[in-house]
């Protein structure tokens, strides 16, 4: 539209039209100033919050997309069979990728990830999933690094060790369109600041390998949540707001840890992915409703104060 077409200034009011010529206008005149008035302002950075199926163990996942949608959540994590949860399996045998994005689609919700951990109950973890991930579209796998202890002078080498026995599965994530996201866990070789920063420093395939981070592992050994996020950086796919506590108290509001320096340490990597509010344990889907409200309105004031 010509800023001087008198068409264009009827149509706008001529105090609007003025506000909006003014910046182009004075950035043809004005030397300098240009540059200055094509740059955008930069975006607060945006906080999204998954819900992980886990947390509803006992309800179908008909139910858990019904109530996650009700908390105000706009992406759902779907767990493998671990305790008592069985969603991910029941999902591939009944309703298949076209069924599981129709359910997503009739409650509004996104999938932030498929968790597939190794255990005793689910012994394959996430390549007995890759062809129902590749078909669904791919997305976001969270899976486990390996439980083993390791001692400070051979974290390179069992380092090393670990990308290369996991290969087989980078390709597999690769042909399914899947980013995987190792999580720390407690006697695990993803467990210090240190095996965070050789694993950022090793990492062979970032654009496929990432990390999760799950707080309540890192407050066990006393180490530094916000430092941590830092040394992931880009690499950081999946935060689980989490603290190590009991019951209830897990989750971000109910229990005693101050997630905001957590949060800013976010912001300040401009982190993409969700942050699922997340517990352990077996409330009644009542109790844990309640909780999660309390949660969710605790992360959503800490992003208030850390965007200003």
């Amino acid at each position: 539209m010509n800023a001087t077409d008198p068409i264009a200034e009827s149509l706008l009011g001529r105090r609007q039209f003025l506000r909006t010529a003014a910046v182009p206008l004075a950035a043809l005149t004005l030397p300098g100033l240009a540059g200055r008035a094509r740059a955008a302002p930069a975006s607060p950075w945006r906080m999204r919050l998954a819900f992980s199926s886990v947390m509803f163990a006992e309800l179908p996942i008909e139910e858990v997309c019904a109530r996650a949608a009700k908390l105000g959540f706009e992406a759902l994590d779907i767990w493998c069979p671990f305790d008592n949860c069985n969603h991910l399996a029941d999902v591939v045998a009944r309703l298949g990728p076209d069924g599981l994005k129709q359910l997503l689609a009739k409650h509004q919700l996104t999938m932030a990830s498929f968790t597939t951990y190794t255990t005793e109950k689910e012994a394959v973890g996430f390549p007995a999933y890759a062809d129902f991930i590749g078909r669904f579209g791919g997305g976001l796998v969270v899976r486990e690094s390996q439980y083993v202890r390791v001692k400070p002078q051979e974290l390179t080498t069992a380092m090393r060790a670990f990308f290369e026995k996991l290969k087989p599965q980078i390709e597999q994530a690769a042909q399914a369109k899947v980013r995987l996201a190792i999580e720390n866990h407690g006697d695990a070789l993803l467990s210090t600041p240190d095996s965070f920063k050789a694993f950022v420093d090793l990492n062979p395939a970032p654009q496929h390998v990432g990390l999760g981070v799950a707080p309540y592992h890192l407050q066990n050994i006393k180490a530094s949540v916000g430092d941590v996020i830092r040394t992931a950086g880009s690499q950081l796919l999946f935060f689980y707001a989490w603290q190590s506590a009991d019951g209830m108290n897990q989750l971000p509001g109910n229990g005693q840890a101050d997630f905001l320096p957590w949060l800013k340490a976010l912001a300040s990597i401009n982190y993409q992915g969700f942050l699922s509010p997340f517990m352990h344990g077996h409330p009644t889907p009542d109790e844990l409703s309640a909780g999660i409200v309390k949660a969710c309105a605790y992360l959503k004031d800490c992003h208030t104060r850390v965007i200003g």
